[in-house]
């Protein structure tokens, strides 16, 4: 899943403000990568012709990055016909056409979470044995649902997702699924709605933080310092690696800085460790250990 378009990529140039029903843009190091060598490709074709060894070298290196994501999908456990149906609503929605002045940024059907990242989330939930889980972040609900399909009958999602619109998007998804009933869906801004879990005594088994990039180390410390952490717990966290931008020469938009920031945070932080697997845009997993 990717992150909302910023302000500060539209006016750069460095993205669409929202991609086109049907039509995805690259927003992961991977697939960034495969797009620009694409575009080399056929420059350097038009160029020097397809024989050329230069060319030949191109379209080897293209087709080892563009082929990465296919493989992983193709070999990975199959997502359920729910899923399928939800993701497919995401993409065919214009979400041009949707606009909350209450929300920042713009909306885009690359925010969905997906297949193979779905299926992490599953393997997380059966691994952890979790039964509570906290999502930052929904979107639609790709993740919240396939996070739900693995958990037990008394297991539940709590999602917390700030768009109203797109929160309803999502429950007319869920009716779809035997397991949408799982799933608990708070409407509002995060920060409130941790600070009311936590005064209930909520304590949970694993968490997703998806949401707004800036708002992420608030989210962390919160977890950390609100109890809502229960023994052993497992903290995801998507996009940490934004479009290759906290290591990549440039000037870094707000979203990338963002990232940048929390990943130095998390590692200077003695409560945890940490690791970044390299999975579509970032996901890292965080596991405290003073209280281990």
């Amino acid at each position: 899943m990717t992150s909302v378009v910023d302000a500060e990529q539209i006016r750069s140039g460095a993205a669409s403000a929202v991609s086109a029903p049907g039509s995805p843009r690259p927003v992961t190091p991977v697939g960034i990568v495969a797009g620009r060598l694409e575009g080399l490709l056929r420059r350097f074709d038009k160029r020097h012709g397809p024989d050329d060894p230069m060319v030949l070298e191109l379209r080897e290196i293209l087709e080892l990055a563009s082929g990465l994501d296919p493989y992983l999908s193709r070999w990975t456990t199959p997502e359920s016909a729910s899923l399928q149906r939800l993701s497919q609503a995401t993409e065919d929605e214009d979400w041009s056409q949707h606009s909350n002045p209450d929300v920042p940024g713009h909306l885009e059907q690359e925010m969905l979470s997906g297949h193979v990242e779905g299926q992490v989330l599953k393997m997380l939930v059966h691994a952890t044995r979790a039964r509570r889980v906290l999502e930052i972040g929904m979107f639609t609900g790709y993740s919240a649902l396939a996070i739900a399909e693995a958990l037990p009958p008394d297991g539940r999602v709590i999602a917390c997702e700030i768009d109203p619109e797109v929160a309803a998007f999502a429950q007319r998804c869920f009716l779809d699924s035997a397991d949408g009933d799982k799933i608990i869906v708070e409407v509002g801004p995060a920060l409130p709605t941790l600070q009311a879990l936590s005064r209930q005594g909520e304590a949970f088994d694993l968490v997703f933080i998806d949401a707004d990039k800036a708002g992420y180390l608030d989210y962390f410390e919160t977890l950390l310092d609100a109890g809502l952490l229960a023994p052993h717990a497992l903290v995801c966290v998507d996009n940490t690696l934004m479009q290759g931008q906290p290591w990549t020469a440039g000037e870094a938009t707000a979203n990338g800085a963002a990232i940048a920031g929390f990943n130095r945070a998390v590692a200077a932080d003695p409560r945890v460790e940490q690791v970044i697997v390299p999975l579509r845009d970032g996901l890292t997993l965080i596991r405290r250990v003073d209280t281990a």
